[in-house]
């Protein structure tokens, strides 16, 4: 089989079943095929119980007869040698199987909310998710996404406007905000930025004339 597996794989059981070092384990826990004898000092009994070695050697272990692991285990703090915060703290990480939770990363989109100061995207979050999504802090009844809400609001826009209407207070911002426009003056940036994004938001938007 070997011979026609391009990546040298065998996967015969009986191969496996040779690597094995430490032989077949037993129900009781003994690996029964296994030529150790017993770890403890005058013990000459077969050693086919493994234990580990040391609270921080976990992979590497003594081996025992069956009354000398029982003797061991009953020894055994994994703790010893401890205080009692960091007990305390593996006892937390043991809680996460010792894999604590990390955030998620940032996608694009995120990072470029951010740059406006906004944490949650969507706006389905905190005290916006009570609110319907369909009106104005204003009360105002025309139906609108949370992202063109929010741009009406940056752009200071009535809710009856047209999207001309909506374009002209855009074109009056733009002539403040813009260094280009406002003798050089580049202390409005990010809200210069928070305006054209706004525009964007409904110059594509179907929810205007």
């Amino acid at each position: 089989m070997a011979g026609n597996d391009p990546f040298n794989f065998d996967l015969r059981v009986t191969t496996d079943k040779k690597k094995r070092k430490t032989g077949r384990r037993g129900m009781s826990g003994a690996f029964e095929t296994s030529q150790r004898v017993c770890h403890q000092d005058g013990c000459e009994e077969a050693g086919q119980y493994r234990a580990p070695r040391a609270p921080d050697v976990l992979d590497d272990f003594l081996w025992f007869c069956k009354d000398h692991v029982r003797e061991y285990n009953l020894k055994w703090n994994f703790f010893e040698g401890t205080t009692e915060a960091e007990m305390e703290a593996q006892m937390e990480r043991d809680k996460v199987w010792d894999r604590p939770t990390k955030t998620f990363k940032k996608s694009t989109e995120e990072r470029a909310w951010a740059r406006l100061g906004i944490d949650d995207a969507h706006q389905v979050l905190g005290e916006n998710a009570t609110k319907n999504a369909g009106k104005s802090i204003t009360g105002s009844t025309r139906r609108l996404p949370p992202t063109e809400r929010r741009a009406m609001d940056i752009l200071d826009a009535k809710d009856h406007w047209t999207k001309a209407e909506v374009r002209k207070a855009y074109k009056k911002l733009i002539k403040v905000l813009h260094p280009d426009m406002n003798g050089g003056d580049r202390g409005h940036e990010e809200q210069l930025q928070e305006v054209v994004w706004a525009w964007d938001q409904i110059k594509e938007s179907r929810n205007f004339k």
